[in-house]
């Protein structure tokens, strides 16, 4: 298995982007993590996980395609984006910490390439990407997946 990236940009932008990764090129530096050993698939459990984390389970958390010029690019929905972010502050009872729950459970999932550590470093680098979002701006959140 290839690699997965996700990534912040305007919807021009995610498309020169994953034009370049289609090619096999390096994308430009940026707002992006690359996670090895995973598909669009598993983008899609962890925004399952995040929302119901953040009692916000039952959103449409499922990618779509953004172009017809690219099948490796798709589109994160807002839902997801907001669960995403809100893992940053969501406030819990008690002692626990909602990313750390989540990554564990993420991690946790069958044919998962990482562990729980490794997993908690992903999911804060997507929380940080998906709080970034800016509608302002028009960027949204993208995931390329080989």
């Amino acid at each position: 298995m290839g690699f997965t990236e996700i990534f912040v940009a305007t919807h021009d932008a995610a498309l020169k982007r994953a034009g370049l990764l289609d090619e096999g090129g390096s994308a430009p530096a940026g707002q992006a993590v690359r996670i090895a050993g995973i598909s669009d698939f598993e983008v899609e459990q962890l925004g399952d996980l995040a929302g119901t984390a953040v009692h916000a389970g039952g959103a449409d958390y499922e990618l779509t395609m953004v172009d017809v010029s690219s099948d490796s690019l798709l589109a994160v929905p807002p839902a997801m984006v907001r669960a995403l972010a809100d893992l940053l502050s969501y406030e819990t009872e008690g002692e626990g910490n909602i990313l750390d729950d989540v990554a564990g459970q993420w991690a946790a999932q069958d044919d998962m390439p990482f562990d729980a550590v490794r997993a908690r470093t992903y999911v804060q680098q997507l929380a940080e990407l998906a709080n970034s979002v800016d509608d302002s701006e028009r960027t949204g959140l993208y995931v390329w997946s080989a």
